[in-house]
């Protein structure tokens, strides 16, 4: 106990000295094993961890993923995704803004991670709004917000990730995660009719548009439509693995981008060059946080905390919301997945120890990873939007974003009381 209780603070110390996360959990993992395990067994321990991460089967879905969101994302679909939302809501009061909400879950549908989606809806988003006379706080309150529904609305990487750590059906995670990936966007949607309300200036409504474009615009996405409907509705029915459908989406999704005639050889090696470098950031991530917590599980710091926690007496609830408040505090300060990672050794014992579903603590995660992505001082999100829109004041982001704060807060709560939101869906699958 008090050895791991040593490696958390020296980890928060070298990630306070700026030293990247996903080193520092590797580098204190590797010394604190090999000070009460031996080093011979760490080093073994170590190279068997590099090697089991980099050829196991099921992380494959990881890159598979990543390049199926990056084919499209080239093929021009979030352009034609926000049109489609345009068309049908655009002549409402602050009718861009929620098209970009819109246009945000259905991007994440097949792009799976937050700051893909808020780069792309910034560079799609941010300038008919700033035409039509938006307000900068708005404008980028709802990108940044709305780009954190790409990690809830399946695929999702962080999804995948907690899967393959925790042994927890992945095809289960992705059915869990679409209610809630709804409610968030329906809770954003929220927050913009109460900002356009209070200040009508600041989301002006645009044309209506005719019931012909609003048709032309749906044919449009038709293709992706139906690949994100035969991914994952075929992982859902259990047709196909995770895996087997990720490979799926990532064929389909290049077929899609050459149909298109997006996909030139400078481009397709742009993709793969992308993909490969994504994907080697989340293995290295992984690979460290698994030395980690080899050092934290053998020091047996989750069971004796997971026993002492259920000898006080608490409600279970109160256990979990505690964790959560946690989390939320956390991500203001750290790196989403390497903070999810670094914790859930410690908590997801104690979860399942409670006797909740480790699929419903699994959304839990993504809702907090969610807030933490927009949550300043250093939430990702915030900062992606302020390299892309240079002429926006990083002040200003920072306002736009906190009442879509308090909108995911109010969905963790929602998702943390009734359970069956994230429950229902899965209790349909094999």
């Amino acid at each position: 106990m008090i050895e791991a209780t040593l490696g958390f603070i020296a980890v928060f110390a070298l990630a306070l000295l700026r030293v990247p996360l996903a080193f520092a959990m590797g580098f204190v993992g590797f010394i604190g094993l090999g000070l009460v395990r031996g080093w011979p067994a760490t080093a073994a321990n170590a190279a068997q961890v590099v090697y089991d991460t980099g050829f196991a089967y099921t992380l494959s879905v990881v890159p598979l993923f990543v390049l199926m969101g990056n084919f499209v994302a080239r093929a021009g679909l979030a352009h034609e995704l926000f049109r489609a939302a345009y068309a049908f809501i655009g002549h409402v009061r602050g009718g861009l803004a929620h098209a970009t909400v819109i246009a945000c879950a259905g991007f994440g549908a097949i792009c799976g991670s937050s700051i893909a989606t808020a780069a792309t809806m910034a560079k799609v988003a941010y300038p008919p709004m700033k035409r039509l006379g938006y307000a900068d706080y708005l404008s980028t309150g709802v990108i940044a917000a709305g780009g954190t529904l790409g990690i809830m609305i399946p695929p999702s990487t962080i999804l995948v990730i907690y899967g393959i750590v925790t042994e927890t059906n992945i095809g289960k995670l992705f059915a869990a995660g679409v209610l809630p990936g709804l409610l968030c966007a329906a809770l954003l949607m929220c927050g913009i009719a109460w900002i356009t309300w209070r200040d009508p200036a600041a989301g002006p409504a645009g044309e209506r548009s005719t019931w012909s474009e609003r048709l032309r615009a749906v044919r449009d996405i038709w293709g992706v439509a139906l690949l994100v409907v035969v991914v994952l509705g075929g992982i859902y029915g259990g047709v196909f693995t995770a895996t087997e459908g990720a490979g799926i989406g990532a064929s389909g999704a290049f077929f899609f981008a050459l149909a298109r005639r997006a996909l030139t050889p400078k481009v397709l090696f742009e993709v793969l060059v992308e993909s490969a470098r994504t994907t080697a950031m989340l293995f290295t991530i992984l690979i460290a946080a698994t030395i980690f917590s080899s050092f934290v599980n053998f020091t047996t710091m989750p069971n004796d905390l997971k026993d002492w926690i259920l000898n006080q007496g608490l409600s279970p609830l109160m256990v979990v919301g505690a964790m959560m408040l946690i989390y939320v505090l956390l991500g203001t300060i750290m790196e989403e997945l390497s903070m999810v990672l670094l914790t859930i050794p410690v908590f997801f014992p104690i979860v399942t120890g409670l006797g909740f579903d480790p699929v419903w603590f699994g959304v839990l995660i993504v809702l907090v990873v969610q807030i933490g992505l927009i949550s300043p001082p250093v939430g990702m999100n915030l900062f992606v939007l302020n390299t892309l829109l240079p002429g926006v004041p990083l002040r200003q982001i920072f306002r736009g974003v906190w009442l879509f704060v308090v909108m995911l807060v109010l969905a963790l709560m929602l998702v943390l009381e009734f359970q069956p939101l994230s429950l229902w869906l899965p209790g349909f699958m094999r």
